[in-house]
């Protein structure tokens, strides 16, 4: 296993990033974008996605293996692309468990971001229903800054949508502009984009919010926070080529199809991940 000491002008070690399926890969493509230079494993828990409607307790012991595994692989930080994994691994985000390696969630840089964007104290926030019903966001707007007034909304069908490609035409009008509509009657001025497959429906939700609503986007604000962590500790890699893996622990195959609507031309080779196998991978 490689260390910092012995990697001359940086830490060339990647960057781990999971979620339960392919929306995490609007956080790698915004890291990618952001750190051209790092390599990133990412693992795709789809044998057990989505984490959404399963009971927080559940996701945190999924994310707990997955951990370890990205430990296994040398991970140097850890991002939980999942704004579900994210609440269900809060207390060891707030520190308060030891880790081999950094862990980086989505839910601060987001919340932070929208305090200092929001002109009139209303902020919104969107998510699957697993987000919303644990109260992570709620209880991080509380500590950030206790004056601002968060509306939350579960938007369960959005992830069907960006999954099948439906980003644009007028079943997601619709579907928006249902959801949407308690955050346009409370006049929120700032919308946190509360699940990684969001992103992919920024066109849709910024017209029907209107363009005096910003969009903050989990992935994109993570992105900038792992930047600043590599940078304060004197880990961002040396200059070079970068090395990216993409494992899934279901269909590789089916993995790597939808993988496409998130990374474009960098669509991925997918790899089976056994997670009894450490980092490694597939079983030899």
């Amino acid at each position: 296993m490689s260390s910092v000491s012995d990697a001359p002008g940086g830490d060339p070690r990647p960057i781990g990033v999971f979620d339960s399926g392919v929306g995490g890969l609007t956080v790698a493509r915004s890291l990618m974008d952001l750190l051209p230079d790092e390599s990133i494993v990412y693992l795709g828990d789809t044998a057990r996605g989505p984490y959404g409607p399963r009971p927080l307790d559940e996701v945190r012991s999924f994310s707990l293996e997955i951990l370890d595994w990205l430990a296994a692989a040398d991970a140097k930080l850890v991002v939980a692309a999942c704004n579900t994994a994210t609440a269900a691994l809060e207390p060891r985000l707030q520190g308060r468990s030891s880790s081999p390696a950094p862990v980086v969630g989505v839910i601060i840089p987001a919340v932070e971001a929208a305090v200092q964007a929001t002109r009139n104290g209303r902020v919104g926030v969107i998510g699957t229903i697993g987000t919303i019903a644990s109260g992570a966001y709620d209880r991080a707007v509380a500590e950030c800054a206790p004056d601002i007034k968060l509306m939350s909304q579960a938007c369960p069908r959005f992830v069907a949508l960006a999954e099948a490609g439906l980003t644009t035409d007028g079943q997601a009008l619709a579907v928006a502009a249902d959801y949407l509509a308690p955050m346009i009657a409370a006049e929120v001025d700032t919308l946190i984009l509360g699940c990684t497959h969001y992103p992919l429906l920024t066109g849709v939700l910024s017209y029907v919010m209107g363009p005096r609503v910003t969009l903050v986007s989990s992935a994109e604000e993570t992105a900038r926070r792992v930047f600043a962590n590599l940078v304060d500790a004197g880990r961002l890699a040396p200059h070079g080529v970068p090395v990216h893996r993409f494992l899934a622990t279901g269909d590789p195959v089916s993995f790597a199809s939808l993988a496409t609507r998130f990374l474009g031309p960098r669509a991925p080779t997918v790899e089976a991940a056994d997670l009894a196998s450490g980092g490694d991978g597939a079983p030899a």
